[in-house]
């Protein structure tokens, strides 16, 4: 629980650190249950992933517990920090196009000329459910949560949270959190254009910068989720800097996004005990300038 978000949103807030799983966020939930149920045959061509840094990691470090090769597609520019970390888990890597649309585009062409098993970041029912363990663990712990709060890119972990939570506890509400600068996913929920926009520029949330969300997971969601809202690039770098200052914890954009909801008091009135989830920690600390830069434009929440 965090009493300085408590203080400063009159609310009781408790905070789920994915960033402090092995490979630094939530998405090593959804790789390994998805490896471990692979067989032999899936695995003797090795596996094929795009991403844009923690399914990376996740997948390669799944991929080395089987003792299986792995090759991952991520975008140019993506932080050097999941790139090295990803390497360093023993996954060859390919740095492919501008965003991650681009490498899930060259990813799925290799996929198809070396017949590697290809390990969905997001849209496939093994990696929600591994996700959805996360949901699980939060209710175990803190069942007074009334609101839990899910940054949202492809889906996944969104999609898994609402399985867990309205299977057991159809009551609590799950909102998802995008950025204004790349809400594909909210864009859908609110009905216009099917959420197949251009991108409206870069985010410093690279890991939730997906233009085109699953499709099992845009289901899920649209059936279960009680609202996706957006915050700002500011209020997400004002949230990094808020949690590294005040709560000595290093989170990443992605993670930031559920965070700055919450302390610009975006969350409806009868959120009164809400459960964030800080999916990820694996942050470039060269961008720290930029984060400072950015918050200057939104005060933190009083």
């Amino acid at each position: 629980m965090s009493t300085t978000i408590n203080e400063m949103t009159g609310k009781k807030v408790f905070l789920k650190l994915e960033n402090l799983q092995k490979t630094g966020s939530f998405k090593i939930r959804g790789a390994m249950n998805k490896v471990s149920q692979l067989t032999e045959a899936e695995c003797a061509k090795g596996l094929i992933a795009a991403s844009a840094g923690n399914h990376a990691q996740g997948v390669a470090y799944a991929g080395r517990a089987r003792n299986v090769p792995v090759t991952i597609f991520m975008p140019i520019g993506t932080p050097e920090t999941k790139v090295n970390a990803t390497k360093n888990y023993g996954a060859t890597v390919k740095l492919v196009g501008q965003n991650f649309d681009e490498a899930y585009v060259a990813a799925r062409e290799e996929q198809l000329r070396t017949g590697a098993t290809f390990i969905h970041p997001f849209d496939d029912l093994a990696v929600i459910e591994g996700q959805a363990t996360v949901a699980m663990e939060m209710l175990q712990q803190c069942p007074e949560i009334d609101t839990v709060v899910v940054p949202a890119g492809g889906g996944g972990l969104l999609a898994g949270t609402l399985l867990a939570v309205k299977s057991t506890r159809p009551d609590i509400q799950v909102i998802g959190v995008q950025s204004a600068n790349s809400s594909a996913m909210a864009t859908a929920y609110k009905g216009k254009k099917d959420g197949l926009l251009p991108f409206q520029g870069k985010t410093i949330a690279e890991g939730i910068n997906v233009k085109v969300p699953g499709k099992l997971t845009t289901k899920i969601i649209h059936s279960f989720v009680d609202d996706i809202i957006t915050v700002s690039e500011a209020e997400i770098a004002s949230a990094i800097l808020f949690m590294l200052e005040r709560e000595k914890t290093l989170i990443e954009g992605a993670g930031a996004a559920a965070v700055a909801a919450v302390l610009n008091h975006h969350m409806p009135p009868s959120a009164t005990n809400i459960g964030i989830i800080v999916s990820g920690g694996n942050f470039d600390i060269s961008k720290l300038a930029d984060c400072k830069h950015l918050s200057i434009q939104v005060p933190l929440a009083k």
